[in-house]
C-alpha cells in the first residue's frame, strides 16, 4: 500500500490529538495513547496544543477534524477502526473531507492474509476495515486487522490509526513517524523533576522565589509549571525556540539544576530514568547502600509493601513484612506492649507509641536494616474528638551502629478511606527516602507533629 508523496511544502509545528470511543470519554479506559503520542511528537520538535476525547458519533468526529485542521499543522487519531458499527472515523473523516468511503483492495487482501496465517477464514463483518476515504490511502497494519488511514483535511495532515497500543505504536514508529515534517530550526525539549513531601503551592512558592527571578513566570525560557498527582509534585520544564537541540538540552539541564538546589531531597527522580516512580527510587536508595526493608502495616492492610513489591527487583532489598490490623497481632507479630492498648489512660493502636514499636518490632522480627510501620484511622468509622478519620502515625526505624533510631510522625490525611491509605504508604516511603538522602528532619506534606528520634537498644 501506498501513502502520500504530495506534502505542502511546510512544516508540522503544531498538533491535535484525538482520542476516539465511547469508552474513553465515559472514563471506563484510559487514554494512555495521547500521553504516548504527545511525548513522540514533542521528541521530534512538533508541538501538541490539543487533546481530544470523542464519543462514537459521526457529526462530533467530522466537526472536530474541521475545527482542528485549521488551527494546527498535523491530527493524529486513534481508535474507531474496528469492525463494528461504533467504529466510526472512516465515515467521519470522509465526511470531513467531503469524499465518500471506497474499498482499498490492498488493505482488504492484508486483513484477509491476516487471517489465513492464523488459519481462520476472514469473517465478513471485518471487510468494513478495507474502506477508506477515496482521495486518502491505507497504512498497512503488520499487527492487526485494522489498516490506518493517511489523509489531508483542510490544512493538516491526517493520520488515524488502530486503537489498541500493540498496533499504534509500532504503526506509528515505523509507517508514521517519517513522514512527519517538524521545523528545521527549532527545537522543543522537555523534561520533569518528581518531588516528594512537598504541596504543590509549596513548590511553586519555592520556585517563585528563586534567586535571579521567578522560575514559574509564563514568559520565562525554559517554561517551568507544576503538576500533582498521588502525594508526588511533578515540576515540567520545557523549552521550545530555535536554539540546536544541544543547546536546549544545555538550557533545561540548567534549569532542572537549578530546581534540584532549591528543592534538594524533596527530588527523588526526572522522568524517563529507571527509577522514575517514589517506590523504584526508594529500593534503588537501599541497594545503593546496602540496606534492607521490612513494613508493619495496621490501616493500609500491606499496601505499602505492595506498592514495594510491585518493582522489578524489590526482592534484592525488601524482606517483607506484616499485617496486624488486630491489638492482639500487633503485639503477637511485632511484639507491641500490650500495655499500649489498655487501660482509659494508654496511648492506643493510632499513636506514637504503638508506630514506634512497631517499627522496633519489624525490625527484630525481619532482620531489616530499616522498618516502617503505619497505624491509622482510614474511615469512616473508628474515629474519636482527638483523632479524626485520616489521623495517621507512621515510624521509621533505623539500625546502625549505636542501636535503633526510631522517627515517627503523625499525619492528617485527607479523602475517603483509599485516598487515607494511598497518601499514608506514600508518606512512609517519602520519610525514609527523605532519610536516606540526607534530609531525615525535613518536615514533609500533611505532617501536624512529630515525637523526638529517640535511641534504643537494637
Amino acid at each position: 500500500m501506498s501513502v502520500h508523496s504530495d506534502f505542502r511544502s511546510g512544516h508540522h509545528f503544531r498538533a491535535a490529538i484525538i482520542s476516539q470511543g465511547d469508552e474513553i470519554v465515559l472514563g471506563q479506559t484510559l487514554d494512555t495513547n495521547s500521553k504516548w503520542l504527545a511525548d513522540q511528537l514533542l521528541a521530534r520538535g512538533i508541538t501538541p496544543v490539543e487533546q481530544v476525547s470523542l464519543p462514537d458519533d459521526v457529526p462530533a468526529i467530522t466537526a472536530a477534524f474541521r475545527r482542528l485542521s485549521a488551527s494546527v499543522d498535523l491530527i493524529l487519531c486513534t481508535g474507531g477502526l474496528g469492525p463494528t458499527a461504533d467504529d466510526l472515523t472512516r465515515e467521519a473523516l470522509a465526511a470531513a473531507e467531503g469524499d465518500t468511503l471506497v474499498e482499498d483492495p490492498a488493505a482488504l487482501a492484508q486483513i484477509e492474509r491476516w487471517f489465513k496465517d492464523r488459519g481462520r477464514p476472514m469473517p465478513v463483518i471485518n471487510r468494513v476495515q478495507a474502506m477508506r476515504p477515496r482521495s486518502a490511502t491505507t497504512i498497512e497494519n503488520f499487527h492487526g486487522t485494522a489498516p490506518g488511514i493517511q489523509a489531508r483535511v483542510g490544512g493538516a495532515d491526517v493520520f488515524c490509526m488502530p486503537g489498541p497500543p500493540r498496533e499504534l505504536f509500532p504503526m506509528f514508529e515505523e509507517q508514521v513517524a517519517f513522514l512527519l515534517r517538524p521545523p528545521t530550526a527549532r527545537s522543543v525539549r522537555t523534561l520533569a523533576l518528581h518531588i516528594v513531601g512537598l504541596g504543590e503551592s509549596d513548590v511553586a512558592t519555592s520556585l517563585s522565589k528563586a534567586p535571579g527571578g521567578d522560575m514559574m513566570a509564563r514568559e520565562r525560557v525554559p517554561l517551568v509549571g507544576t503538576t500533582a498527582s498521588g502525594g508526588v509534585v511533578t515540576a515540567r520544564i520545557r523549552y521550545e525556540g530555535p536554539l540546536p537541540a544541544s543547546d536546549a538540552d544545555a538550557l533545561v539541564r540548567r534549569t532542572a539544576d537549578q530546581v534540584r538546589s532549591l528543592l534538594g531531597a524533596h527530588v527523588f527522580a526526572e522522568n524517563g530514568t529507571p527509577h522514575e516512580e517514589l517506590p523504584a527510587a526508594v529500593i534503588e536508595a537501599l541497594r545503593e547502600r546496602g540496606r534492607t526493608l521490612a513494613v508493619v502495616e495496621s490501616c493500609t492492610a500491606g499496601l505499602l509493601g505492595s506498592m514495594i513489591g510491585d518493582i522489578p527487583g524489590a526482592s534484592g532489598v525488601f524482606l517483607g513484612g506484616v499485617i496486624t490490623y488486630a491489638n492482639a497481632l500487633k503485639s503477637s507479630l511485632a511484639g507491641v506492649p500490650a500495655a499500649i492498648f489498655e487501660g482509659p489512660a494508654s496511648p492506643g493502636s493510632v499513636s506514637f507509641e504503638c508506630a514506634s514499636a512497631m517499627a522496633i518490632g519489624g525490625l527484630r522480627a525481619t532482620g531489616a536494616t530499616d522498618c516502617l510501620s503505619i497505624t491509622g484511622i482510614a474511615g469512616p468509622g473508628g474515629a474519636t474528638p482527638t483523632k479524626p478519620v485520616g489521623t495517621v502515625f507512621i515510624a521509621l526505624a533505623t539500625s546502625g551502629t549505636t542501636g535503633v533510631t526510631v522517627d515517627a510522625r503523625r499525619f492528617n490525611m485527607a479523602g475517603d478511606r483509599r485516598s487515607v491509605r494511598e497518601w499514608s504508604a506514600r508518606a512512609a516511603m517519602a520519610m525514609l527516602w527523605m532519610r536516606m538522602s540526607g534530609a531525615p528532619e525535613t518536615r514533609l506534606l500533611r505532617e501536624v507533629d512529630r515525637r523526638a528520634s529517640e535511641q534504643c537498644e537494637q
